[in-house]
């Protein structure tokens, strides 16, 4: 019997100067705009995993100071069901000589009412809830999550 697990991922919820950083991406339902995302690797906390991404894709240092939010997503195709943990933060420099993550075409940052006037080209409905709460001025102490290892 196999057992049910959810797909555990991090995103980093990104503002600077009223723009919200997200990545255009190359995914199966074509490309899509999403927050630096990913999954959580075996060991790793989440706050390195939401670190690691954001690196990885935008080529933006990030260090997470406050959780926003929790989210439970089954995927409508009904084969995934992702939970991620959300972090707003503080962005450090860009790596300018850093090559993205493979299938990462850009990192771009956005109003918004941007991001709100492309939402059938969001990767999950997560993205825009994820900056409608930051926005809201959702946010949980770092206190809330311990990581043993």
């Amino acid at each position: 019997m196999e057992i049910w697990k959810p797909h555990v991922t991090v995103a980093a919820v990104v503002e600077e100067d009223g723009r919200f950083l997200l990545v255009e991406e190359e995914t199966p339902e074509g490309v899509r705009f999403n927050q630096p995302a990913g999954h959580l690797d075996e060991g790793e906390s989440l706050l390195a995993a939401c670190s690691r991404e954001t690196l990885e894709e935008t080529a933006y240092e990030f260090v997470p100071t406050e959780l926003i939010g929790v989210y439970q997503w089954p995927r409508p195709q009904g084969d995934l069901t992702y939970l991620r943990f959300a972090f707003a933060g503080k962005v450090g420099a860009r790596d300018t000589a850093r090559r993205l993550d493979a299938g990462i075409l850009r990192a771009v940052w956005m109003t918004p009412a941007e991001i709100e006037a492309c939402r059938e080209r969001h990767r999950s409905p997560l993205v825009g809830q994820c900056v409608r709460d930051f926005l809201a001025g959702q946010r949980f102490s770092l206190e809330v999550i311990r990581h043993y290892g």
